[in-house]
């Protein structure tokens, strides 16, 4: 127990005191805490001087230290009267300890049951209860939209300075914008918490979650690992290292073994990583690190023709990040493998969309893009008209000689004189016109069209073809070759090649097409 203060103290810190008054009166509450405090000094058994300290920091709306002027007040005075019940109300309300508020309320009520400031103070009290109430609900429900709402009412509803809400409102926050996928909200929300709680391992813990599924692994080791000195037993934090530690060794031995061709061995560590990353909804189902791991994995089935494996892979991983330049690329080039070019088309425009607004992305990388954007756009249009290289089952970089070959071929499979269909024959004649003329491939190849009329494909078509001269080059040198009018040589039909086998339905008119061979880019 403090010794009671002389006359003279007592004297001296009464006349601070009504110093301290005519400075509240005039609005100038710094001034005036100054001199309550100077009074506390001096006399600091005096109730009075504590609780209008109190009242000074509420007008200032810094109800933290208003509220540890109030309990010490109390302390001291026994029973406490309703004037600092009142005030001590009204901070624990202001910092979002609802329940408490409403125990010290209704002491004051008990006392006072018409006191009409106790009674305002009741409602809105019970006002934040309701919104706290709304929102636990939501939250269980998973209804995050409504979640949010609800919390924005409780910070709407408390008087505090935004400094002083409390940090588990704020850890709410980040949970939200997690759920939602919102992951500047999510940064920015736990920026917050731990711009105004830097000491506080839960929100250190909840800013290394938000780095973990933005994928930024390492700086989400630094957090924990920080939250873990302050705090060497924390459950949550613990986790989440051994969490983040262990898909950033998983994922950097799916990059090694990728790097040296080992494609299945990467797959399996892609698949680990990603298995303890998980699809909690809490989470925003992964996340960003969720979404790279599966470009990975789809990149390295592209390389082993895994091409719908990856394929579902990229559209999940675009899902969970659909501004993602690098899996937009990979999709691309996978529906381009696919033959669906106007998907092509589209996600390589994304891609230069995206990769553009990035800022990060290279010149030369964008470059790439819109190199391959031209040719897919070629495709695109090329797949309107006859596919000439289908025709003869031959890909789009084959040398003369396969063509030449693959003519034969299918010119004896689809002659009418050997049960053959007449219309193929005439499309094998006309493929082999264009594809034999390196002018006229070229042409082709550039999807351009010819003025001359020649065709739908506009590369000499076979609507003014005369059979009897076409069946003549055929049976004129009575297996010689097709002679002088530009068929074959006089190697005729024989040797060991044969002429079964992949026809129109294998690598024909339905076969392969066309077939890239892309550098797909590291994983990142």
């Amino acid at each position: 127990m403090e010794p009671a203060p002389s006359e003279d103290k007592v004297a001296q810190a009464e006349k601070i005191k009504e110093q301290g008054n005519a400075a509240f009166k005039n609005k100038q509450y710094k001034e005036a805490i100054d001199l309550y405090s100077k009074a506390i000094e001096l006399n600091p058994s005096e109730p009075a001087y504590l609780t209008n300290r109190a009242a000074s920091y509420i007008a200032l709306k810094r109800f933290r230290p208003a509220l540890a002027d109030c309990q010490a007040a109390m302390n001291i005075q026994k029973p406490p009267p309703v004037k600092t019940l009142l005030r001590l109300a009204r901070c624990q309300a202001a910092l979002g300890d609802s329940g408490p508020a409403m125990s010290t309320i209704r002491a004051a009520l008990s006392e006072e049951p018409t006191n009409a400031q106790a009674q305002q103070l009741q409602t809105k009290i019970e006002e934040l209860e309701g919104h706290l109430e709304k929102f636990e609900r939501a939250r269980k429900q998973c209804d995050w939209g409504m979640a949010r709402l609800a919390l924005d009412k409780c910070l709407q509803s408390i008087e505090a300075d935004p400094a002083e809400v409390p940090i588990e409102w704020r850890l709410w926050r980040v949970e939200l914008e997690l759920a939602r996928a919102n992951w500047d909200g999510a940064n920015v929300a736990a920026n917050d918490a731990l711009r105004q709680h830097s000491s506080s391992p839960d929100a250190l813990t909840a800013r290394g979650l938000v780095l973990f599924l933005c994928g930024k692994l390492p700086q989400a080791v630094q957090h924990v690992q920080q939250a873990l000195r302050l705090d060497p037993g924390h459950v949550n934090a613990q986790k989440l290292r051994k969490r983040v530690k262990e898909v950033e060794r998983l994922k950097e031995e799916g990059n090694t073994f990728f790097k040296t061709g080992k494609f299945e061995e990467a797959i399996d560590k892609y698949t680990e990583a990603l298995d303890v990353i998980g699809e909690v909804e809490t989470e925003g189902k992964g996340g960003q690190i969720r979404s790279t791991l599966l470009s990975n994995r789809a990149t390295t089935l592209v390389k082993l023709s895994r091409h719908q494996e990856a394929l579902e892979d990229t559209d999940n991983a675009l899902r969970l990040v659909p501004t993602s330049y690098k899996a937009l690329r990979t999709r691309a080039r996978i529906n381009l493998v696919l033959e669906n070019y106007d998907g092509a088309v589209q996600d390589f425009k994304s891609a230069i969309h995206e990769a553009s607004a990035e800022g990060s992305t290279s010149e030369a990388e964008i470059r790439t893009l819109k190199t391959e954007l031209k040719q897919a756009e070629l495709d695109l249009k090329r797949s309107k008209t006859k596919d000439y290289y289908k025709i003869l089952g031959v890909s789009r970089d084959c040398s003369s000689a396969e063509i030449k070959k693959a003519y034969r071929k299918q010119s004896l499979m689809h002659h009418p004189d050997k049960g053959g269909d007449e219309e193929k024959f005439k499309l094998v004649v006309e493929a082999h016109a264009v594809l034999s003329d390196p002018a006229k491939r070229e042409r082709y190849d550039q999807g351009d069209d010819d003025d001359s009329g020649m065709g739908d494909a506009g590369f000499g078509g076979m609507n003014d073809v005369n059979l009897a001269e076409l069946f003549a080059q055929f049976h004129g040198a009575r297996g010689g070759g097709f002679g002088s009018a530009g068929g074959f040589g006089g190697g005729g039909f024989g040797g060991g090649g044969g002429f079964g086998g992949a026809g129109f339905g294998g690598q024909g008119f339905g076969g392969a097409g066309s077939r890239r061979s892309y550098s797909q880019g590291f994983p990142f």
